[in-house]
């Protein structure tokens, strides 16, 4: 059994883990009840939302 449950906090050692993956529809979801999008967002048990990390186009890497 997981030991994580929804009151852990993002300052865990352990990150939790996926336990029920869905990339054909861009999200994730975790022990600890988070469901995490790829855009980088999540979705917290208690409703709280965490916005995506975007990275401005000019940051970005670009192969020549």
């Amino acid at each position: 059994m997981c030991s994580h449950r929804s009151s852990c906090t993002l300052s865990d050692s352990i990150a939790p883990h996926v336990v029920a993956a869905h990339p054909e529809q861009g999200w994730n979801l975790l022990c600890n009840g988070a469901i995490v999008f790829d855009d980088s967002g999540e979705l917290l048990p208690d409703g709280r939302i965490v916005a995506p990390h975007r990275v401005r186009t000019g940051q970005l890497a670009v192969a020549a």
